[in-house]
């Protein structure tokens, strides 16, 4: 067993240790992956109130918030002050003994702590430091804050969601902070790689801007191409009709035509067969002419069965077509089930936690679960024990307020 691996990890990146001084979501998601997959994550958190995200919004488990739950499992928790010069040493010593250090302050802020990676590289050259921000590291917004919404407006995302004709719309889901996650895991598993061979770490950084901007593709190369801005189409598709979502009787159906073999196939199962070689909806260029009428003729039809029905009708006609699910009905359909894309720890106060799984499946390494998210300053001792601090040591500091 290696010097970081925990009793009974397994996942691909057992024995890696990752020191996690990120707030809020986009870089406690992302290391909250790398937990999952076996990395000791060691979260590291203000003393009193915690990540900004232990009192967001209204729905909490217990005394536990539920944004807080949904991100930070799979870590230990440490709290330090960090506007401490005694807090900021004890972070320091842990980045020496660390594969990965993630941070997402303010540009400029961690420097001023002495926690930047010029200063914990010097300590530690392997490793491997992970910097989110809103806009950049640098450039004329680099010091500016940002969170999800305001990056979903900012890189163009909004302004191509919501229905036609009305206004911008933010996507559902924090899908910025989400894909800065994923994009940082990847940085971060790819300078690890990188180390392998050169010995030595890196620093990567990112930006939710980026992030953002990614999330546009391919909506990009139209624009590219042709200079035209692109609209708003809500479940419609741009170049694509009929694509989009219908309402059926019991909810709505989206319905995918991506050529004119398919429209064909989607005549077939309306039993509107004289459709199909009209010329007025035979070719896709006459159906985008004629978008409103081809959806009109379609909306009726559709409400004449369930989703489900016009499922089963459609597949047998190779029609690509889902229905629109509620988020109750996603999270309990059968094949996410299966999947194991919904998974349960027992948390010291909130109880069972239902949570999002993995969806990423290793056949000889799996991730797991491995802890639920740390009460505040749960893991404190044990951490401070692992770097040799002594029992009236870790009083001592627990007394002056420096750990918690």
């Amino acid at each position: 067993m290696s010097e970081h691996e925990q009793p009974g990890a397994s996942g691909p990146l057992a024995g890696i240790r990752v020191v996690d001084v990120s707030r809020m979501q986009a870089g406690p998601l992302a290391t909250m992956v790398l937990g999952d997959m076996g990395a000791d994550v060691i979260k590291i958190e203000p003393i009193g109130k915690g990540d900004h995200m232990r009192r967001m919004g209204i729905h909490y488990l217990g005394s536990e918030n539920t944004y807080f739950l949904s991100v930070n499992r799979s870590k230990r928790g440490v709290a330090v002050d960090l506007r401490s010069a005694e807090g900021v040493a004890i972070v320091r010593q842990l980045a020496r003994t660390a594969d990965v250090f993630v941070e997402n302050f303010r540009p400029g802020v961690v420097a001023k702590m002495g926690l930047d990676y010029p200063t914990l590289a010097g300590d530690n050259p392997r490793l491997v430091y992970c910097s989110v921000s809103a806009f950049g590291q640098s450039g004329p917004l680099g010091h500016k804050p940002g969170i999800d919404p305001v990056l979903q407006g900012f890189s163009g995302l909004m302004s191509v969601t919501g229905e036609r004709g009305g206004p911008p719309a933010m996507v559902g889901a924090p899908v910025v902070d989400t894909m800065a996650a994923m994009l940082a895991v990847q940085g971060i598993v790819m300078a690890l790689f990188a180390r392998e061979r050169s010995g030595l770490g890196q620093k990567v950084q990112l930006s939710l801007l980026d992030a953002a901007l990614v999330l546009l593709t391919p909506r990009e190369g139209p624009y590219f191409a042709s200079g035209t801005v692109p609209e708003r189409w809500g479940s419609a598709h741009a170049q694509h009709v009929p694509h989009e979502a219908f309402a059926t009787r019991d909810g709505w159906l989206n319905v995918d035509v991506i050529d004119d073999e398919a429209w064909r196939r989607l005549c077939l199962a309306l039993g509107r067969p004289e459709w199909a070689d009209d010329p007025r909806y035979a070719r896709n260029k006459a159906r985008l002419d004629r978008r409103a009428e081809v959806v009109g003729m379609l909306e009726p039809i559709f409400q004449e069965r369930t989703s489900g029905e016009w499922v089963d009708v459609l597949e047998r006609h190779e029609v690509i077509a889902g229905p629109v699910h509620t988020l109750d009905q996603a999270l309990n359909h059968s094949q996410v089930l299966h999947n194991q894309m919904v998974v349960r720890a027992e948390h010291p106060t909130a109880g069972t936690v239902r949570m999002l799984g993995m969806p990423l499946h290793f056949s000889r390494t799996p991730g797991a679960v491995r802890r639920p998210p740390p009460l505040l300053g749960q893991h404190t001792d044990e951490v401070l024990s692992e770097l040799s601090y002594g029992a009236a040591a870790i009083a001592d500091l627990r007394a002056r307020r420096i750990v918690g």
